[in-house]
């Protein structure tokens, strides 16, 4: 399931939004200002964000330039003026879309799906962004706050994995799959476990107490809430 972010400081719009978008398939988390908005970025895993201009303690530049610090979150701004330098401002910030409020339901869902399938049609993300978690794909390299990590191959494949299904909780099997026979090396249910151990003792600041790979217990694991 994709995640939405929805920075807005209207409730009505918020709940109406909210729920339309939980009907088409989609999970939002909505804050209501800015300091929200930033907290909610640290943790990751956003298909797209949409985000209201004016906030009560700040604006929606300034989000929208922390979503493109940390990755490449696509932006749709809510707009109740459609004033070209503020639009220009948006887009130039990197921002996918706007919309001019009052705005058509159908019309926001359409503008959604256009700039989820444009993403969708580029090539493969060259980096993943978790928490203080970077993987760079081109390179196969990890970094947590700018240090490397050094991973095996299967470390590696394994956290990619995770990484690459943001929020969903994969299966032991599913992992399993994603990290087979890389390198040469047989892997069955067993080394998994002993995997995601090395893994948590490599990226976690407390193996005991996971925040990065968390256990869903007689489900999985997953990486993101």
């Amino acid at each position: 399931m994709q995640r939405i972010l929805l920075v807005e400081d209207d409730k009505s719009i918020v709940m109406g939004l909210s729920y339309s978008l939980q009907q088409e398939g989609f999970a939002v988390e909505a804050c209501s200002d800015t300091a929200g908005a930033l907290n909610s970025i640290k943790k990751g895993g956003f298909a797209l964000a949409l985000l209201d201009i004016s906030l009560p303690d700040g604006n929606g530049y300034d989000v929208c330039r922390a979503i493109k610090t940390h990755g490449d979150t696509p932006v749709i701004f809510l707009t109740a003026c459609d004033d070209e330098s503020n639009v220009v401002m948006g887009l130039d910030m990197g921002a996918d879309d706007y919309i001019v409020k009052p705005f058509r339901l159908r019309e926001l869902l359409s503008r959604i799906r256009s700039v989820l399938r444009r993403v969708g049609q580029g090539t493969e993300k060259t980096e993943l962004h978790y928490r203080e978690l970077a993987i760079h794909t081109k390179q196969a390299k990890v970094r947590k706050n700018g240090v490397e990590i050094p991973l095996t191959a299967l470390e590696y494949r394994l956290l990619l994995t995770l990484a690459s299904n943001m929020g969903r909780v994969l299966s032991r099997s599913q992992l399993l799959e994603g990290i087979w026979d890389i390198a040469g090396a047989f892997v069955n249910d067993n080394t998994l476990t002993v995997y995601i151990k090395r893994l948590r003792e490599k990226i976690e600041d407390d193996p005991q107490k996971p925040q990065y790979i968390q256990t869903v217990r007689g489900l999985g694991y997953r990486m993101g809430d």
